[in-house]
């Protein structure tokens, strides 16, 4: 009983984000400002979308994002296309949890909302991962265009442009570039949001203790 009273409180926080969502219908126009070392360029969502399609770089942003991400631009489009298997409730249990609150507001370190950022970064992200959930599967792309609202890298004094990215083992711009954050943020949300009774394990996942968890990608 306590079970299915814990599925359907959670499924009711998720249908509640969903309705919510509903309002803001349109993506952002501009997922990523990039706001650092001096710069402001702002990268469309139709250039990341023709870069998700084909792998062609069609904006100067985009291109140095990749060219500082640490990974060639093939290895970005692999990872920010490749999709997650996810049970939405068990997502919206995470994300509403205390927990999931800690980890959205370690992801949007230095990576949130270009208007009253921080403030909104936790609701603004949460629903963009809840609504790429929503079918059962995300990915980097699909969180990435579900964005409510636009979104800015700063490097501002408040920010160091840097991002924790959710993997150990890795060293320089992959372990603090938005796009090395991006590639392997829908398997972390996926390793902390397995609802025990629903999945086996056959090989041990990181569950999420207010330190970043690691899956493998």
């Amino acid at each position: 009983p306590s079970s299915v009273f814990t599925r359907l409180a959670a499924g009711v926080l998720a249908a509640a984000s969903l309705t919510t969502l509903a309002v803001a219908a349109e993506a952002a126009e501009r997922p990523v400002r990039w706001k650092t070392g001096g710069a402001v360029w702002s990268t469309k969502s139709s250039a990341f979308k023709t870069f998700f399609a084909d792998g062609e770089i069609t904006d100067r942003g985009l291109q140095g994002g990749i060219n500082n991400s640490g990974w060639t631009a093939e290895e970005i489009q692999e990872g920010m296309t490749r999709s997650y298997e996810v049970d939405l409730v068990g997502v919206s249990r995470f994300l509403y949890s205390s927990d999931g609150v800690a980890f959205l507001q370690e992801q949007t370190k230095s990576y949130y909302p270009y208007w009253r950022k921080q403030e909104t970064a936790v609701v603004a992200l949460r629903s963009a991962i809840i609504l790429d959930a929503a079918d059962g599967q995300i990915s980097s792309a699909g969180i990435l265009n579900g964005l409510p609202v636009d979104f800015a890298l700063a490097d501002n004094g408040a920010s160091d442009g840097s991002q924790n990215v959710c993997k150990d083992g890795l060293d320089g711009a992959q372990a603090t570039s938005l796009m090395s954050w991006y590639v392997f943020l829908p398997a972390c949300v996926q390793a902390n949001s397995q609802l025990p009774e629903l999945y086996v394990r056959t090989t041990p996942t990181a569950v999420y203790d207010r330190s970043p968890s690691r899956p493998l990608w």
